[in-house]
């Protein structure tokens, strides 16, 4: 029954990573449902490390080709450049408002307001957004780029999610909607990495054998539901926008408060 829980949070953290409905906040309270214990939050930081591997494993013929190309060809080094000038906003804010924004993780509160305040900001960029001038995520403009990655800082508050603000900042910055989806991605590879080697280092006393099977199983999970959910995700943002997910966040965050209301979490 251990390792069937371990299973699906690890399944939940694949399929809301790189959706914009924040997955930290959704296996936070999976794991208060499940009655599930993560001391040092061991679990949660290391099974997220499958679903960087899954999207990195998609776009694995665009990594190769920038990596080969930076040597010898301008468009590799302009990918390589925008990607590292759009991360370097969130890695500032994370290390000067680290210890400010911890106070805030774990608050349940704290998620459904941010589940409510991001759907509503996600409904009115999705109507008033400039035109599209954006549609290859790996031709925006560097100064965009950056805007962008401003906007991913953010979500440094539980509950925005990462993959919500870059794409809000997408869309504000006049890129398509499968551009900034597609953006999100490839700024999550950094900006992931680095959250995954930082956070490792500081539980790396925590991490002992006999949770091994447990992280394996939430590992392997969270890589295929992340490796399944991309491509179906930027199709179905081409067609119906992010308007769903917007109402959904919206709705989430209603339900949180109620049951927080009544005791129920």
């Amino acid at each position: 029954m251990h390792l069937l829980i371990a299973a699906l949070l690890g399944a939940v953290q694949g399929l809301t990573e790189f959706l914009p409905v924040s997955s930290t906040a959704h296996l936070l309270i999976s794991e208060r449902l499940l009655g599930f214990d993560d001391p040092g939050s061991v679990f949660t930081i290391t099974i997220q490390f499958g679903s960087i591997l899954a999207v990195m494993w998609l776009y694995r013929d665009k990594i190769l080709s920038v990596l080969r190309g930076l040597p010898s060809e301008a468009g590799a080094r302009r990918f390589a450049l925008m990607i590292v000038a759009a991360f370097i906003p969130a890695a500032l804010a994370a290390f000067l408002l680290e210890k400010h924004i911890k106070v805030l993780h774990g608050s349940l509160t704290v998620i459904a307001l941010a589940f409510i305040i991001g759907g509503i900001v996600m409904l009115i960029v999705e109507r008033y957004r400039p035109v599209p001038v954006v549609r290859q995520a790996d031709q925006t403009p560097i100064g965009r780029a950056v805007a962008i990655g401003a906007c991913q800082a953010v979500a440094l508050v539980p509950g925005v999610s990462r993959s919500g603000a870059t794409i809000v900042g997408g869309l504000l910055m006049g890129l398509d909607r499968p551009a900034a989806a597609e953006f999100s991605f490839f700024l999550a590879m950094p900006t992931m990495g680095a959250a995954f080697v930082h956070d490792l280092w500081e539980v790396r006393h925590q991490l002992t054998a006999d949770r091994s099977a447990e992280i394996a199983v939430g590992f392997v999970m969270a890589f295929v539901a992340a490796a399944l959910v991309v491509r179906p995700f930027l199709r179905f943002v081409g067609r119906s926008g992010f308007a769903p997910f917007a109402w959904y966040r919206i709705l989430a965050g209603v339900a949180l408060l109620a049951a927080i209301g009544l005791g129920a979490l």
